[in-house]
């Protein structure tokens, strides 16, 4: 990490990635803010950091509260955009296509007001790191919709990275990752797709939410690296 005392934001920063990501980047010469719709959830995640990182709870998918929080916030280096959704998940033949804008709702739409809104007071030389999903890189039956949702993310990181240069504009894509996200289903069932994703996945397991904060911290540090799509699947794009 450099050795400027910066300041990042973490929008869903209250478990999973987000949370793995603040622990990540949290030291002496980084200041972090983990922001969550949650405020118990957002407490939590604040006291299993020490105490040592800012927080604030407001919804992500509200563009008011949105900007109040960053207008709020101040000048600061660094945008991770964690904001996640589970909708558009099933059989094509099957599926509400109305899962395709909840997705965009819960998933899209919040991360890219928080971009939009943050541009005024974030650093131009600093980055902003996007965070989708191996879905949209897949041909796996069951996700076309979800990962129509992805895609948009992976879509538009070059266009933006081009358009507000010289900020540093990249995405995450984490493969199957275990976090509080597969909680929809039963422990006995979430276990069973862990164990057929470890399967298939050529490192032999499922990934871990450090996994991808490590991702993320890299293309918060290296400032040679923009629009580009940074997949942390354990290869699991490849397999058969």
């Amino acid at each position: 990490m450099s050795e400027k005392n910066e300041r990042v934001v973490i929008i869903g920063g209250s478990s999973g990635i987000g949370l793995a990501t603040a622990q990540k980047l949290l030291g002496p010469n980084m200041r972090v803010t983990i922001t969550g719709r949650n405020q118990g959830r957002l407490n939590s995640a604040w006291q299993s950091l020490g105490g040592a990182v800012d927080k604030a709870a407001f919804d992500a998918s509200k563009p008011d509260e949105v900007r109040q929080f960053f207008d709020r916030t101040g000048p600061f280096d660094h945008l991770v955009l964690a904001a996640s959704g589970g909708k558009g998940l099933g059989p094509f033949e099957t599926l509400d296509l109305a899962d395709i804008g909840g997705g965009v709702d819960e998933k899209v739409r919040p991360q890219l007001s928080c971009l939009q809104a943050a541009l005024p007071t974030l650093n131009k030389n600093g980055s902003v790191t996007f965070i989708s999903a191996v879905s949209a890189q897949l041909s796996a039956p069951g996700v076309a919709c979800i990962a129509a949702v992805n895609g948009m993310l992976l879509t538009v990181v070059p266009i933006l990275a081009v358009e507000l240069k010289p900020l540093r504009v990249n995405v995450v894509a984490p493969g199957v990752i275990d976090t509080p996200w597969w909680h929809f289903l039963p422990d006995e069932q979430r276990q069973a797709v862990f164990t057929e994703y470890a399967v298939k996945t050529p490192v032999g397991r499922i990934g871990r939410a450090e996994d991808v904060a490590g991702a993320i911290a890299f293309l918060v540090s290296n400032g040679f690296v923009t629009g580009q799509v940074l997949t942390c699947d354990g290869g699991l794009r490849y397999a058969a």
